[in-house]
């Protein structure tokens, strides 16, 4: 080890500049990472292959304006230099050296770090006079030089600048080592990536219309680093997230503080930012600092309805009370992401004569206008394009970015798609080669069978237990499977039995580390992207009747007159499900219903009688169980709030053919609770075993004054809410019914779950333990154990499991540390808030998609019955219980007429006024007078708003007050919501046929791999996962819908 001195030029706390002189060692011996070493480096982790034609080394500014090209996985062998790495973390910020650093990371890029500045021959100290970017080139062009000699000449290596003087000074220094540009680079070794050399193309328009941009000041300047810190610290800034209201994208935002109070206002709450100019650049996401305004300039938050298309009401007219309100003066974070944007019309373009600068409209509302340079403005007139954000300097009105990839054609069914999983940051490529290989080879020739060593270890229940799942007709994907017996001493025996899925998935290789990137399985409307490849997530975990296979279980052994759990045992087994039935099956047997059940079928009446009794007694056992259980928590203060209540009925090939009304069962209510007391009994055994690294899921109560609108509702309604805990909430829905209406109580039930906060998953480390509790199923401990198909928290929790089994044993295990699995929940959060605005966009498209090519005059599908729920200044919102919709219906248009309703019943818009109290509104012009009450039932006519550039929108319009003649608030049509999808598809179908042109859906289908619909599975049980609810606590009514 070699000791030197570097000279640096900082910046103090007071902005000056200071010269500092640090100590440098060099080493002779320095990892690689190549598996053509010579010397016998220290490679410990990801190794470049030794098979590629050469190695490419990107000079620092390739690496600060082409990083998006270098992710590419089809470019490998990239050996990312210490000096690039340190000018993107200087230059770029934070954010950007995170994306360098987690594509370092990630195993599925074949791309290394070498830390050049210490190897004793690659380090170049920097001459007098010498600039920074020369320095850096020479650095770059050193390593280059050094890899090659350390290979021994073996491969060759590329050095990758777009300095002309770099090419034409170092590209024949040395054989065996060739500099050229990036354009060249790309033509010579990656032709065929097409998408990358359009992404160049882009990235450098974008650059060469940055470095012309002009000098007049349109917005401030943030102020430096320093003087935000300071300002924080001493209290007169405070720091934040916006987030922009998309009904008033260019009006209102709000910085939601975090944990600010004012010293000399006292104030802890969020700061209102009014108008673009004192947004200052700052976009929806960012992390902000903002400085409040004098109390005289501080106002409310419009609450009155607006449209689409712009129905605003003035910021001064309001009667809201003012809040705090200020103005962004500085960005701590960027949290730019790829935007769907979409090219507009010839006639609607703005550009100079001399350049292709396009402002292209972002699908998000949110989001500001977007200015592109391109060459194909024509050709992307009304299409959607995916775009990222380069830069928005204080001399611009709109930010710069260049384009990434074209979708395809607004409002194409496709493209929508594609759209709405990009805008939530979802990326589902197919399964890689690689990753399949991990997994185990299943045919018909070669059918899977338990490894012998695995039966020798695992508690063998095939023979010693009665295992059976009760699942949704059609179900292929069972996770999970029961048992209950009678001990021979005395007591009883419940279990829970789920698919082993870490035994197939292990912890870092490359099928873990997709699952972990995805976290989730994704449901739309139509279609479903797994988290786990089909041979594990349909085939292998999947425990279907009949067959050997790998379990995770949970026995309890209960007193059988108490029901008190006398021991509790976990561990891995072997077991084979002797039927698979259900949900309608087995709750036929409970009721002693005459039913057949599919694996008798081939007894004699004697066996199939013996073995149907059998059956028949443990699910009786199950039910008493459960009720115990549910009772349980009932005590402690459990919710049932409103869900999504349908089932799906299913054809051979197990495509959906209707939706019907999904009738309550007790059977329900029996599987959740033993899923549910299965999370919790594995969530103590974690904690205890890692009260600092345990992945728990908490919800928290939510705020008192979320749940304004449900008391005022319901005190309209003469009923009373009660609040203070979960118990008496619980209480109080449960009083809250009207005999003759039973939808009030259903409405309420969801304004209860609006109300709730969201359920998270987090490590024990990071959260105080009185924060553990789960407000919504009333537990002090929960976790998510019960589905590691579909969720890749179950998968953490798993191995959590048998780390602390492997404790009990005496052995240790490695695991991650607190802030690493803290890291890893706040991902899986996200992903699944990604999920659920995904699934919930998605079903919006199919509704619009639906209703678009039908007539709203004549079509009576477009006719629906609408409950009244809220009463807003100008309007209404209802629920359409037919379509399960929610929506405003206004009742003063933008040009001040209002609505009212003559004797006949027939509706007129004329000069008028709008009076609005606590439980209803009254419209009053020279026609009369109309009043519209809360819980009252009207008829709407529902039509499409079309927007070229962003999402359509249903519109809902009050057409009589009074209730839809046809409908029946306690029945939902049965195929209202097939045909929505069915009807769409077709409609995509016929018009690509007559445009000679092969179905999209089904070139989707085959490039991800992904069911093109969804069977029951994912209908039922995943739509309900991906909601604010825990799915174990569904039942009649879903119990905890936030869990």
């Amino acid at each position: 080890m070699i000791k030197t001195e570097r000279l640096l030029h900082l910046k103090s706390s007071r902005g000056r500049k200071v010269r500092v002189v640090r100590e440098h060692y060099l080493r002779e011996r320095v990892p690689c990472y190549s598996a053509l070493c010579q010397a016998d480096c220290d490679n410990d982790g990801k190794v470049l292959p030794g098979d590629l034609t050469h190695y490419v080394i990107p000079d620092v500014g390739i690496v600060l304006d082409f990083l998006e090209i270098l992710e590419f996985r089809e470019i490998q062998g990239i050996i990312f230099t210490q000096t690039a790495c340190q000018a993107v973390q200087h230059n770029k910020g934070r954010r950007q050296y995170n994306r360098l650093r987690n594509l370092l990371k990630d195993p599925r890029h074949d791309c290394v770090l070498f830390v050049n500045e210490f190897q004793k021959y690659s380090y170049c100290p920097r001459e007098k006079g010498e600039s920074q970017e020369k320095w850096q080139t020479r650095c770059v062009y050193s390593a280059a030089v050094w890899f090659y000699n350390h290979l021994a000449g073996l491969k060759d290596i590329v050095m990758v600048t777009d300095d002309s003087e770099a090419v034409a000074q170092y590209s024949s220094l040395n054989s065996g080592v060739y500099v050229i540009s990036m354009q060249e680079y790309l033509h010579s070794f990656w032709s065929d990536v097409n998408a990358a050399h359009e992404l160049y193309s882009s990235i450098v328009q974008a650059v060469q219309e940055r470095e012309s941009e002009g000098s007049e000041r349109e917005y401030q300047e943030h102020l430096p680093p320093e003087v935000l810190e300071a300002g924080i610290k001493c209290g007169r800034y405070m720091q934040g997230i916006l987030s922009v209201n998309k009904h008033r994208a260019q009006q209102e935002a709000l910085v939601t503080t975090q944990g600010f109070s004012n010293k000399s206002t006292g104030l802890s709450c969020d700061v209102l930012v009014l108008g673009v100019k004192n947004r200052n650049r700052a976009v929806h996401g960012d992390s902000v600092v903002v400085e409040l305004l004098p109390h005289s300039e501080w106002r409310g938050r419009t609450t009155a309805l607006t449209e689409a298309q712009g129905e605003e009401r003035s910021m001064e007219d309001q009667n809201n009370q003012p809040m705090p309100t200020g103005r962004v003066v500085g960005i701590l974070q960027r949290n730019w992401r790829d935007y769907v944007v979409t090219f507009p019309t010839r006639e609607t373009q703005t550009q100079s004569r001399n350049s292709q600068k396009i402002l292209t409209v972002p699908w998000d509302h949110r989001i500001p206008k977007i200015r592109i340079s391109t060459q194909q403005a024509d050709t992307l007139q009304d299409h959607r394009v995916v775009v990222r954000i380069d830069s928005w300097d204080s001399t611009s009105l709109y930010p710069n970015g260049h384009s990434v990839r074209v979708l395809g054609r607004a409002g194409e069914l496709e493209t929508e798609v594609q759209t709405i999983l990009i805008e939530n940051c979802i990326s589902v490529p197919p399964f890689s080669e690689a990753q399949l290989r991990e997994m185990p080879v299943v045919s018909p020739e070669r059918p899977w069978n338990p490894d012998p060593e695995q039966v020798t270890t695992r508690r063998d229940l095939r023979q010693t237990h009665l295992v059976f799942s009760i699942d949704p007709k059609g179900c292929e994907d069972v996770d999970d499977t029961l048992s209950v017996s009678r001990l021979p001493k005395g007591g009883l025996e419940l279990g829970v039995h789920i698919a082993d899925v870490t035994h197939f998935v292990k912890e870092g290789s490359l099928t873990d580390q997709e699952a972990r990137a995805r976290a989730t399985t994704y449901y739309l409307a139509d279609r479903r992207y797994d988290m786990l490849p089909e041979v594990l997530s349909a085939n292998l975990c999947s425990l279907l009747g009949g067959v050997d296979r790998y379990a995770m279980s949970v026995l309890w052994e209960l007193d059988s007159a108490s029901l008190e759990v006398r021991s509790v045992w976990f561990g891995r087994t072997l077991i084979r499900s002797s039927y698979q039935l259900h949900y309608e099956l087995a709750q036929a047997l409970l009721n002693g219903e005459d039913a057949t059940v599919p694996e008798l079928n081939q007894l004699n009446p004697e066996e199939q009688s013996q073995r149907l009794a059998e059956l028949t007694q443990a699910l009786e056992t199950l039910t008493h169980v459960a009720r115990h259980l549910r009772a349980q928590r009932d005590r402690g203060g459990a919710l049932e709030l409103e869900g999504v209540e349908v089932r799906a009925q299913l054809d051979s090939e197990k495509n959906i053919t209707a939706l019907v009304p999904r009738q309550p069962l007790e059977v329900h209510e029996t599987v959740a609770e033993c899923m549910i007391f299965a999370n919790h009994w594995v969530a103590r055994k974690i904690q205890e075993s890692f009260p600092h690294q345990a992945l728990l899921r908490h919800h928290p109560p939510p705020r008192q004054e979320f749940f304004s609108q449900l008391q005022e509702s319901a005190r309209a309604r003469g009923f009373t809410i009660d609040t203070r805990s979960n118990k008496s909430l619980a209480d109080s829905l449960e009083q809250a019914v009207d005999p003759q209406d039973p939808v009030v109580n259903r409405l309420l039930r969801m304004m209860a779950t609006q109300a709730m906060s969201q359920a998270m998953y987090f490590s024990t480390g990071a959260v105080p333990a009185d924060q553990y509790y789960h407000y919504g199923l009333a537990l002090d401990r929960y976790t998510h154990f019960t589905s590691p198909i579909r969720r890749y928290a179950d998968v953490i929790v798993h191995r959590l499991l048998m780390a602390a089994l492997d404790l009990d044993r005496g052995l240790s295990s490695t695991l991650a540390s607190n802030r690493e699995l803290e890291e890893t929940a706040q991902h899986i959060n996200n992903r699944n808030r990604a999920a659920q605005h995904a699934q919930r966009l998605s079903t919006e498209l199919f509704q619009c998609l639906f209703f678009r090519e039908r007539d709203p005059e004549s079509d009576p599908s477009c006719v629906s019955d609408a409950v009244i729920y809220a009463i807003r200044d100008n309007g209404l919102l209802v629920f359409v219980p037919q379509y399960g919709v929610k929506g405003p219906v206004y009742l003063r248009s933008r040009e001040g007429e209002v609505l009212t309703f003559g004797a006949d019943g027939h509706c007129e818009w004329s000069s008028g006024t709008v009076k609005k109290h606590s439980d209803h509104i009254t419209t009053s012009s020279l026609s009369g007078s109309t009043t519209f009450r809360l819980f009252q039932h009207i008829t709407v006519r529902i039509s499409v708003q079309s927007n070229r550039c962003h999402a359509d929108s249903l519109n809902l319009e009050v057409i009589q007050n009074a209730p839809h003649e046809t409908s029946n608030p306690d029945l939902v049509p049965t195929q209202s919501k097939v045909q929505l999808i069915q009807e769409v598809h077709r409609q995509a179908e016929e018009s690509l046929q007559k445009a000679s042109v092969k179905p999209k859906l089904s070139r989707e289908e085959r490039q991800y791999c992904q069911s093109k619909q969804p069977n029951l599975y994912s209908l039922l049980e995943e739509i309900r996962e991906l909601s604010l609810m825990d799915e174990e606590a569904s039942a009649k009514k879903l119990c905890a819908t936030t869990a």
